[in-house]
């Protein structure tokens, strides 16, 4: 196949990302299944689409992929039957066949993260509680992406009940970075972020309150999106959330295409490149000192942001004027006050018995606080949105990494050092996330490249709320000036 005259013929335009059905454009020959599974989510459907790829050559090929990768990685949970899924494919070229056409996802295969509900498969949230649940009726944005022509596959891994940063649960066991087996995948989305890492997946879907779109995808050199915090609620709601779902993708553009699907109402214009020229970045390193950020991590961000200071950009260090313990107190306090969905489960003590010990200190956290403890909290917050409103008056943009620590062993449930500084809970290592998280603003994470034992690591950048088109748009800008995302890692198969 002469892939690169493929890749040529195929763009995204429009306000949504719409594919363009070129009819001229001809492969030149038949694709192998190891070439679909490197396609992109956009080439391939365009592929799809332009009928030079079948829905169930797309499907053979993607299940082939996973059960050699999957067993070895532990991306993807609650598989269905490959016959099912291949009648399925079968259903969807007949609708081509027929002009049918449901949208852009026509025919792809895609798994939601076990945190979310899809009629008909597994929704376990990681829980024991709930290895056996099946899903009654789909969440709103899962209608979205039904609507658009995704066929379910499965689920995609999650840890129990989303808390920690770190992808593992009894259920299912713990996932793996798709650049070393042996290390985790991040979390909560981590599942999501190793299934498009490994490419198991072509776009992938998560949610995110502390850094679980950003942190996965640092962690698996991939690109995780964390929208302004009411962009995907189908109605506004009261107070801002502290927890939103995302896209996921192996490059930008996808993941742009899969917000659009997401997302209630689709964001306006086109997007393009931001031009860097004359962009103001603020960067805000390990905070002066005040987070501790494993060796290594901070010369990585740096060496990008030279990279972009060499297109006209500026870079400068800043400090917000904010007391970050008074930012911790109010992020824990509010994390710990929107547990009450779980408390049930604590109240209950056969129930209490199969819950992870996070789980029992954030209800326990929980059971502590008073009201005023909350009203607290919610001013502190304030305070610091209007903090973030005077740095993004002088800044475009924030620069942050987005992890303290590079991927570690996925056996172990979270760092309990980073360096000589001990983490006093189970999520203070990725307090580097909460400054996004607690102004709603939007986020993407991007690569920066590996250490010297080819663990890979991403940056925050972040932009004022409301002002997700434009993050974007510095992601694809920033793409075109590394090439760290065209690096594959090298798989291990179940069959070696």
């Amino acid at each position: 196949m002469d892939r690169r005259k493929f890749l040529r013929d195929t763009s995204v335009v429009g306000s949504s990302c719409l594919l363009p059905l070129v009819p001229g454009a001809k492969l030149l020959a038949a694709a192998m299944p190891a070439d679909l599974v490197d396609f992109s989510a956009l080439e391939l459907s365009t592929a799809i689409a332009r009928k030079q790829v079948s829905c169930v050559e797309a499907m053979q090929a993607y299940l082939q992929h996973i059960h050699r990768v999957n067993p070895v990685y532990n991306a993807i949970v609650g598989l269905v039957e490959d016959d099912q899924l291949i009648d399925q494919a079968r259903l969807a070229d007949r609708e081509l066949a027929e002009g049918r056409v449901r949208g852009w996802m026509h025919g792809l295969p895609h798994a939601v993260k076990d945190l979310t509900p899809v009629t008909g498969l597994l929704y376990t949230s990681g829980s024991p509680l709930f290895a056996d649940r099946i899903a009654e009726s789909d969440a709103s944005f899962v209608s979205r992406l039904r609507n658009s022509g995704a066929i379910f596959i499965g689920k995609t891994n999650s840890p129990e009940f989303g808390l920690g940063s770190q992808t593992y649960n009894p259920v299912f066991g713990p996932t793996a970075s798709a650049w070393n087996p042996n290390l985790t995948a991040g979390g909560s989305s981590g599942g999501a972020a190793s299934g498009l890492g490994t490419h198991m997946l072509p776009v992938a879907d998560g949610s995110d309150m502390m850094g679980s779109l950003r942190n996965p995808g640092a962690f698996n050199n991939v690109i995780g999106f964390r929208p302004s915090a009411d962009l995907m609620r189908d109605t506004k709601p009261q107070t801002m959330p502290l927890s939103t779902s995302g896209p996921m993708g192996r490059n930008t553009a996808d993941t742009i295409q899969l917000l659009q699907t997401m997302a209630p109402s689709p964001i306006g214009g086109e997007f393009k490149p931001l031009n860097l020229d004359g962009l103001r970045i603020g960067w805000l390193g390990n905070l002066e000192g005040y987070l501790a950020v494993e060796s290594g991590i901070l010369p990585l961000c740096e060496r990008e942001l030279r990279t972009l200071q060499n297109t006209g950009a500026s870079v400068e260090p800043v400090m917000p004027r904010f007391s970050l313990t008074d930012l911790w107190e109010s992020w824990t306090t509010l994390r710990h006050s929107g547990r009450t969905g779980l408390r049930q489960y604590y109240d209950d003590p056969e129930t209490r018995s199969q819950l992870k010990p996070e789980l029992i200190y954030e209800i326990e956290q929980l059971l502590a606080l008073t009201e005023e403890d909350v009203n607290r909290a919610n001013l502190i917050r304030a305070e610091w949105m209007k903090e973030l409103d005077r740095l993004f008056a002088q800044y475009d943009f924030l620069a942050i990494p987005s992890a303290q620590v590079f991927p570690y062993s996925k056996d172990i449930p979270w760092p309990r050092f980073i360096g000589d500084r001990r983490m006093d809970t189970y999520h203070r290592w990725m307090e580097i996330v909460i400054p996004g998280s607690m102004g709603g603003v939007p986020v993407i994470n991007v690569p920066v490249g590996f250490d010297s034992g080819d663990r890979p690591m991403g940056m925050q950048i972040m932009g004022k709320y409301g002002d997700d088109k434009r993050v974007l748009e510095f992601g694809l800008a920033y793409e075109g000036l590394v090439d760290h995302l065209r690096r594959r890692p090298e798989l291990v198969t179940a069959s070696a």
